[in-house]
């Protein structure tokens, strides 16, 4: 029996409302994702135990891989019943956002039988082995090697920004198989990060801690049964998952967008005037942009997806990663200037804990135009494959 059968109410709403209401610890009320990596309490592992089983961590999933079999008109209402609830999803990380939709499209019926129900569960954490230090906007040209060994591929080579390897149990990985060509020559193989030739090193940032990695690979091992598609076809399969990557990213503006409202904020650092607005007219005026832009980028993100429903993501998605990270650098902009001095703390006691977040999500939400394919690699997708714009390069 799947949680929506076992709770009452004759409506998925009611269904949903009574199984949150039932499964979701009051005392997380509000309380932020916890980061990859945090050892979680005894309420935060039940949370994520309940979600897991029940499938819901990955809605619209099959439930024969761990998912919920769920409509994306139910996902929706799931989402919004937790919203509704406070509660945050306990399934998450880049084994959710990219490496289970590629999967299910891509993968075999072991593959998905053996990797995406742990993903549904939240038992295990992947990283991404793409970028490497000469090979970045250019993800093409990359050299980690990997030699046929007969029942396995040996891979020595180094990755760059590989978030969250520091916490990760797999990766998935682009590697050149071929030398000859360059395109052509790329695969995609699934190895364990606990392995020996896997070494990790954390990469700090200004905004304090990083998810982000060095890898170095020498003769690390992927096993035959976990090359993903056809050798030498990773290139086909690691621009779906960048699709994938990017539609993900966009969607953060949304999450931000989900926080304290604005004005919630703005009315408590700057305060109302006579009439019960927003003291400051400019700042009134740059909040109600920010609201229309995020609830259109909302909207439109909900009109993509159910245009790409029968075929997967598209280069729209190029759009929505550009929107969605210029609304998530806006309203953290905003944020950090309605509280003012309080909202450039760093540490002390001076500053509450919600104020110091805001700090470090200013800080790392300048990545966001950069990693997941830069806001300028996306415009020459978007002018070439959505506008029909002749590629510049063409005429060299």
């Amino acid at each position: 029996m799947s949680a929506v059968e076992a709770s009452g109410g004759n409506t998925f709403q009611a269904q949903a409302r009574d199984w949150i209401a039932a499964n979701f610890p009051p005392a997380l009320a509000g309380s932020p994702t916890p980061e990859i990596g945090a050892a979680l309490t005894p309420d935060q592992d039940a949370w994520r135990r309940a979600m897991g089983g029940a499938g819901w961590g990955v809605p619209t999933w099959p439930r024969e891989y761990g998912g919920g079999g769920l409509t994306t008109a139910q996902a929706r209402i799931l989402r919004d019943e937790l919203r509704a609830a406070r509660a945050y999803n306990p399934i998450g990380g880049m084994g959710v956002m990219l490496l289970g939709p590629t999967l299910l499209e891509y993968g075999t019926d072991a593959q998905k039988a053996e990797h995406l129900p742990p993903i549904a569960r939240g038992d295990l954490v992947w990283c991404q082995g793409f970028s490497e230090p000469g090979a970045g906007s250019d993800l093409a040209s990359l050299q980690t090697a990997a030699v046929d060994m007969g029942d396995h591929y040996r891979i020595n080579g180094q990755k760059l920004w590989t978030s969250d390897a520091n916490h990760a149990d797999w990766c998935f990985c682009l590697v050149r198989t071929d030398t000859t060509k360059k395109h052509e020559g790329i695969s995609f193989v699934l190895f364990p990060m606990d392995q020996p030739g896997v070494e990790v090193r954390p990469i700090s940032l200004i905004a304090g801690s990083s998810p982000f990695c060095e890898t170095f690979l020498t003769d690390a091992r992927a096993e035959k049964k976990d090359l993903l598609g056809p050798l030498n076809g990773g290139w086909t399969i690691a621009k779906r998952l960048l699709q994938h990557e990017r539609s993900a990213i966009s969607e953060a503006g949304e999450a931000f967008g989900a926080g304290r409202p604005l004005p919630e904020l703005a009315a408590e650092y700057v305060g109302r005037n006579e009439a019960g607005a927003i003291a400051d007219p400019d700042l009134r005026m740059r909040i109600a942009q920010y609201e229309m832009d995020n609830r259109a980028l909302q909207l439109t993100a909900l009109r993509v997806m159910s245009e790409a429903r029968s075929g997967g993501p598209s280069a729209a998605t190029s759009i929505l990663k550009n929107a969605g990270t210029k609304v998530l650098q806006d309203r953290a902009e905003l944020t950090v200037e309605i509280m003012g001095a309080q909202g450039l703390g760093w540490d002390g006691e001076a500053f509450t804990a919600e104020e110091l977040e805001v700090v470090r999500i200013w800080l790392h939400g300048k990545a966001t135009t950069i990693f997941g394919g830069s806001h300028e690699v996306q415009n020459n997708i978007i002018a070439k494959r959505i506008l029909g714009l002749p590629d510049p390069a063409s005429k060299a």
